[in-house]
């Protein structure tokens, strides 16, 4: 089963450093923290901050061959977590009705669904996993229901608010 979320929030880890994306269950106070790398939080940011580029990214790229294939982007799922890594989809319905499905990181998929005005969700068992997952020694974060990461985690890209829920 899916969840659908938001994106609650981008921020940086104060110990390594590295963006996190922080997804929220539209239905409920569960959170899913992601660690993505800084190129995909920053086409994350630009297109919550709807800053356009002057040129087009590699995601704006993917989104216009989208279209003019005449396929859409119908939803992106957060389907896995291996080994500490989390894993995606990108869900395309055909012109012809047809449904196909691409491998994806979370970040990449996230920043197209952004892109694509599209439905974000995650597979109930990859909140399952993160939540018994023990972080290491320098990620002192927990994933619980109601857990609330404003109060610990500095916002990176404004006030949880401002994105759009």
């Amino acid at each position: 089963m899916e969840i659908e979320v938001k994106i609650r929030a981008l921020m940086m880890d104060p110990n390594s450093g590295t963006p996190i994306i922080i997804l929220k269950d539209v239905n409920s106070d569960t959170i899913l923290p992601i660690w993505v790398g800084t190129y995909e939080a920053n086409a994350i940011a630009l297109e919550i901050e709807k800053i356009a580029p002057p040129r087009p990214m590699t995601h704006d790229l993917l989104r216009n061959l989208i279209v003019e294939m005449g396929a859409v982007v119908e939803r992106v799922i957060v389907t896995e977590l291996r080994d500490n890594t989390f894993f995606a989809v990108i869900e395309l319905r055909a012109r012809e009705g047809g449904q196909m499905l691409l491998d994806a990181r979370p970040s990449d998929a996230i920043a197209l669904a952004l892109r694509s005005d599209s439905p974000i969700f995650v597979n109930t068992e990859v909140i399952r996993a993160a939540s018994r997952s023990t972080p290491s020694d320098d990620e002192d974060i927990s994933v619980e229901e109601g857990a609330d990461m404003e109060d610990e985690w500095p916002d990176v890209i404004g006030e949880a608010g401002d994105l759009p829920m």
